[in-house]
């Protein structure tokens, strides 16, 4: 087999992203765009020593579960990649992926059972936070997969019309202040957008080459502060907010970095408070711009009500919330149990989460700067003892001191909410010397694409 290699092939599978998977002379060939049960004739892109990747040029003979592309730029962008695939075959896929990492990395499989993943309604338009960085010519867009290719939109199905809609007046107004990454001069970088579902609030974040040049001279303006009466010359927040009047706060975050990394921690406030306000799950949230808040609201009242509804609280219950973020969740599980003790290494989203316990009334909860590893360690050695745990860790999971603390605990009540299920499975192997795993059950926060959170609930083994 080589490059440029056509075949017909039958997919037998699918692969983690949701490719589908064939094989030719024992050589697993993952083939993008193809369903499971599709007939297809594929052009070979790259192959390695055990493996290769191929496109679909001709589908054969089509799957029923196949579905009609609504999307222009599909599948260019990286936004999504499973737009080809039925929305309820996604969920099977997404199922299947977290049932077969279990199945190889943990024991006692054949009692481990995934249940059936929990998927959302209406799956469009759903993101509350969109990043559009912009082309050299001006166009605010998508990056490609694995690419820093940005793919100009018509209309994105996954981010609100209303922040395609604000990136777009931006970008046709103000194609003279952008960024040029191959050549690092220019200003404005990416636009933010982030949305109060329940409150319809919005905040626009300019990622800026630097802190000059940001907007108009605007001395006559009564909302505008000192920042905007320095060198800020390039663009005129009152159009801005005459035209999205729903606007409530507009930050300049300057990122001066050649780097992945979005946003720095240097914000500059030029309108309202530098924080938009949303209501989860009856509890109201103040995010700022560099704040971990869910995209998929909707969704997300279903993952932490059905986490809170799993860790079966009492009054009784002393809960940690680890990598607690802004508080959401422990703020949300708060009049269910005694005292909630909430770690987060962010300095910015403790302080977010203080300032949310104080507007929703909250008096038993307590939140502690510091990385988990540390700052749980070290509560548990102020004799704080908590009987109840849940943990929505990144993507890498927990690390090894975190998890030998939570074996040490014995605990009776331990959700685990992961964003990933291979970090998932890891750490399952090492908890499941101290704790039995009662369910597993996927929640498709980020539709079409491969990401899927799941909920893991353990009870403690007999013997502890």
């Amino acid at each position: 087999m080589t490059k440029n290699d056509e075949y017909v092939v039958d997919i037998i599978d699918y692969g983690m992203d949701g490719e589908g998977i064939a094989k030719i002379d024992n050589i697993i060939v993952f083939v993008q765009g193809a369903l499971k049960n599709e007939r297809c004739k594929i052009h070979i892109t790259k192959v390695l020593k055990n493996y290769a990747y191929a496109k679909v040029n001709e589908i054969i003979k089509p799957s029923s579960k196949r579905a009609k592309i609504d999307c222009k730029t599909y599948p260019r962008c990286g936004g999504c990649l499973l737009r080809h695939i039925s929305y309820d075959e996604t969920l099977k896929i997404k199922k299947i992926r977290v049932q077969n990492l279990a199945n190889k990395m943990l024991k006692n499989v054949d009692t481990i059972k995934v249940e059936d993943a929990i998927g959302m309604d209406t799956p469009l338009f759903y993101r509350n936070k969109a990043i559009y960085p912009i082309n050299k010519n001006g166009k605010a867009g998508i990056y490609a997969k694995r690419s820093h290719e940005v793919i100009p939109f018509e209309e994105c199905k996954i981010q609100t019309k209303v922040s395609q809609d604000i990136a777009k007046y931006i970008m046709q107004n103000w194609k003279d202040t952008i960024y040029d990454e191959s050549t690092q001069k220019g200003l404005l970088r990416n636009i933010m957008v982030r949305e109060g579902f329940e409150t319809n609030e919005i905040m626009v974040v300019l990622v800026q080459n630097g802190d000059r040049n940001i907007i108009n001279k605007a001395e006559s303006m009564s909302i505008c502060n000192d920042v905007c009466k320095t060198e800020l010359k390039s663009i005129n927040i009152e159009e801005l907010l005459e035209k999205f009047p729903k606007i409530k706060t507009v930050v300049v975050n300057v990122n001066t970095e050649d780097t992945n990394v979005i946003l720095s921690k240097k914000n500059i406030i030029i309108y309202g408070k530098g924080y938009i306000t949303d209501e989860l799950c009856g509890f109201k949230f103040n995010i700022s711009a560099n704040s971990f808040y869910q995209v998929n609201p909707m969704q997300t009242e279903k993952l932490y009500n059905l986490a809170i509804e799993k860790a079966r609280l009492t009054n009784d219950d002393i809960l940690c919330d680890l990598y607690c973020g802004i508080g959401t969740i422990g703020i949300i599980a708060s009049k269910k149990v005694k005292k909630v003790y909430g770690i987060e290494i962010v300095k910015e989203a403790i302080e977010d989460a203080k300032e949310n316990a104080r507007i929703n009334n909250i008096d038993n909860i307590e939140f502690i700067n510091g990385d988990v590893e540390s700052a749980f360690e070290q509560l548990l050695k102020n004799k704080i003892n908590p009987n109840a745990v849940i943990v929505d860790p990144p993507r890498k999971g927990l690390d090894e001191k975190t998890i030998v603390n939570i074996c040490k605990l014995k605990l009776k009540k331990f959700v685990y909410i992961s964003c990933n299920p291979a970090t998932l499975m890891r750490d399952l192997q090492k908890l499941q010397a101290t704790y039995n795993i009662c369910t597993i059950t996927p929640v498709d926060n980020f539709c079409y694409s491969s990401h899927i959170e799941c909920i893991t609930v353990m009870t403690l083994k007999n013997g502890f």
